[in-house]
């Protein structure tokens, strides 16, 4: 937690080659941030050396039926009990929900949008379990006067969650840009030793064309993903004002736009050159076009970032 997103970036492209980045985002991108970013000394010392030893999975409980990609709609509440906070309501799509051990979940004070922390051991806590469409496990979790932590300042939750979906959506594109790069080199050796009409179907220049167009959109789609690490970091360490955090989301948005774009066009051309076989469970190539369609709506699709891109041009 002394690094950033920079120091991430090579992991995150590792994760999408790999398929395997449900476990490593819920944790480390998103439920630990807000303990490493607003937690009390008392909390990082309990929570955060038991992260690092794999011993501790976390999970940010926070999206809600109807709020789309709205950070600000929260309709679950909060409410004062002796010395703790009872925290109800429900919450849907939660990354990692069935495995968490922790979530930290949003909700609504006298005071405004505030964070807690909760035991998923908690009996009052239900969680439906179930895969998403690229393989992820997530949840959808009701809270009902479940006993929970108060982390950081009382009604001041919004500005840190919106730093903190920021820095997963910067991973995110990292990690798109490692199955961008896994279906660009195996839809290319496909071309070279796919035969059709007895040459390899990489000798038809019409499809050298569209590989090359796969490429391109890579490349681009990398140097954007770097631009979004790189400024979730300099937000990060220059402080909270507002000019550095508006800095901060421009950047990531046109990112995340970009990165939307280009998920689309690889996972689709990827499947095409390969045929019919592209879609069969057997073939990685199918599981990442799975993931990157959903990376492409994650934290926000293109025009949702699209318009926050000119809402704060």
């Amino acid at each position: 937690f002394g690094g950033g997103a920079v120091d991430l970036m090579g992991v995150m492209e590792a994760a999408g080659d790999a398929l395997l980045v449900e476990p490593y985002l819920a944790t480390v991108g998103l439920g630990a941030q807000f303990v490493a970013r607003s937690g009390s000394e008392a909390q990082k010392k309990a929570l955060l050396p038991r992260i690092v030893e794999g011993k501790l999975k976390m999970a940010f409980a926070h999206t809600e039926k109807g709020a789309r990609y709205n950070l600000a709609q929260v309709e679950a509440q909060a409410q004062q009990a002796g010395s703790g906070w009872e925290v109800s309501g429900e919450k849907c799509v939660v990354l990692g929900a069935p495995a968490a051990d922790q979530f930290v979940v949003s909700a609504k004070t006298e005071k405004g949008l505030s964070l807690f922390l909760v035991d998923s051991s908690a009996k009052i806590l239900k969680i439906k379990p179930y895969v998403t469409l690229d393989e992820q496990r997530a949840g959808d979790v009701s809270f009902s006067k479940v006993p929970g932590e108060l982390i950081g300042a009382e009604g001041g939750a919004l500005p840190v969650i919106e730093e903190v979906v920021d820095f997963a959506t910067a991973l995110i594109c990292a990690e798109a840009v490692g199955a961008m790069k896994f279906a660009c080199d195996t839809t290319l050796e496909y071309l070279k030793t796919r035969k059709q009409f007895g040459v390899p179907i990489g000798t038809f220049q019409a499809l050298q064309h569209r590989m090359v167009d796969m490429y391109v959109s890579y490349e681009q789609a990398k140097s954007m993903a770097c631009l979004a690490v790189s400024k979730a970091d300099s937000a990060a360490a220059g402080g909270k004002d507002r000019s550095s955090a508006v800095d901060r989301a421009r950047s990531i948005s046109a990112a995340k736009i970009k990165i939307a774009d280009a998920c689309r066009h690889i996972s689709q051309e990827a499947v095409q050159l390969h045929g019919g076989m592209g879609m069969t469970e057997e073939l990685k190539v199918s599981h990442s076009f799975r993931r990157l369609t959903m990376i492409a709506q994650q934290f926000g699709d293109a025009e949702h970032h699209l318009a926050r891109f000119a809402r704060l041009s």
